[in-house]
């Protein structure tokens, strides 16, 4: 019969631990980023139609907050 070992652990690489690290921020981030894409897309679906003979341009919430980010 073979001497029982006891129960050693093995030490983490820095590898790994950096592994497990990067998967559960990325796991945060699409946790963090599913609820406003679904809110994206209920907005997107509630744009009027595009006009027949072009002039499609109109002041959505969208270009309102680009024109915010230009501001000097």
């Amino acid at each position: 019969m073979p001497p029982s070992v006891p129960n050693v652990q093995v030490p983490t690489s820095r590898r790994r631990f950096f592994s497990g690290a990067a998967t559960v921020g990325a796991a945060a981030a699409v946790a963090t980023a599913l609820p406003q894409l679904a809110t994206d897309r209920m907005d997107a679906k509630a744009l009027p139609p595009a006009p027949e003979n072009g002039g499609g341009y109109s002041l959505s919430e969208h270009v309102k907050r680009y024109y915010k980010t230009t501001l000097v």
